[in-house]
Order: structure tokens, then C-alpha cells, then sequence
């Protein structure tokens, strides 16, 4: 299909459309002569309803296009990886991928609204309090190397880089772990 076969967002093209297809099917079947106010009523009723037609078929295609885009995205986002987290200004987890939760030891679903800080080691956490002032004082990207762990438990070396989004004011983290480069293997 061509553009301007599925560009029914403008009335007139659409009522064209509907018109030229209206006629198309008049010719295969004959209507009863009738008198002209019913006739146009009718005619009116049948362009109406080819409208309606076409843009349902419009809207489904853009149903399908938008639910084939949020697959992959989620694929993209649950799967990568590497840690993904949306934090608040407070350090809350607001999101985070399936990685993420596996770095910091739990379920996914039981970690948000979960404070971040509780899972950075110690040692690590005055480093990482300055890097999430930085985060939401600016709006450059800051990075930096953390212990995670809690219960003086050591989790993983993790490296992360953070930023700020525009209207919501969050913070989208990535978090890699950089334990095994750390000690010197190979991946």
C-alpha cells in the first residue's frame, strides 16, 4: 500500500476514498431507484460507513505496529545484559530489568520501591551518594565504581553511568558487572 492509500487522517482524501469505493460497489450490485432524499440519505449512510471502515483498518494497522514495537522494546529492556534501573531523586527503584534484580539478588517485583542504597556495600556507599548528587544536581552523565552488597554480604564490582530525564526528574541507571574483569579473567 502506498501513502496515499492509508492517509485517512484527512477528511476530504478519506470522503474520496469512500466515494470511489462506494461507486465501485454500486456497479456490481444495482440499487433500487427510490426517491432522490433516500437515495442521497442512503448514499450518505454507505460513504459514512466505508469511512468507518477504512479508518478501523487504519487504527488496527496502527494497533499491530505499536504492539509489535512494544514487544521489542520490552525484549530489549527485561533482557539486556546489563542492569537497568529508574531511580527517584530519593534513590527509590522505581523500575529495573530482570538483570538488575538478578545483580541485586531478588525478584524483580520485590525490589521496587526498594531503596537502592540499601544494596551498595559500605565502603562504596559515600562514593555512590556523591555520584547520585551529581546525577540530579546536573545534567551531564555521571559514572562511577561501586561495591554492591548488603548485610556485609559482597554482591559484584558494578560499574554504572546515570542521567537525569527531562520532565519526570528520574534517574535511568545502567549497571554493569565488572566483577570477573576486576579480578583479572576473561569473559
Amino acid at each position: 500500500m502506498n501513502k496515499d492509500e492509508m492517509s485517512f487522517t484527512d477528511s476530504e482524501k478519506l470522503r474520496k476514498k469512500a466515494e470511489e469505493k462506494l461507486k465501485a460497489k454500486l456497479v456490481k450490485k444495482e440499487v433500487p431507484t427510490v426517491e432522490s432524499d433516500i437515495k442521497r440519505l442512503l448514499h450518505e449512510l454507505q460513504v459514512h460507513q466505508i469511512e468507518l471502515e477504512m479508518q478501523n483498518e487504519e487504527l488496527r494497522l496502527a494497533y499491530q505496529t505499536a504492539e509489535t514495537a512494544l514487544k521489542k522494546y520490552t525484549m530489549l529492556y527485561d533482557f539486556a545484559p546489563m542492569g537497568y534501573f529508574t531511580l527517584d531523586s530519593l534513590g527509590t527503584i522505581c523500575e529495573l530489568n530482570f538483570t538488575g534484580a538478578d545483580m541485586l539478588g531478588d525478584r524483580r517485583f520485590a525490589l521496587i520501591n526498594s531503596n537502592f542504597k540499601l544494596f551498595v556495600s559500605q565502603d562504596s556507599l559515600p562514593e555512590f551518594l556523591v555520584f547520585i548528587n551529581k546525577i540530579f544536581s546536573g545534567n551531564a552523565k555521571e559514572r562511577c565504581e561501586v561495591m554492591l552488597g548488603y548485610d556485609n554480604n559482597p554482591l559484584c564490582q558494578v560499574y554504572m553511568e546515570g542521567i537525569v530525564t527531562g520532565d519526570e526528574g528520574k534517574c535511568l541507571l545502567s549497571v554493569l558487572d565488572i566483577s570477573e574483569f576486576k579480578k583479572g579473567k576473561k569473559i
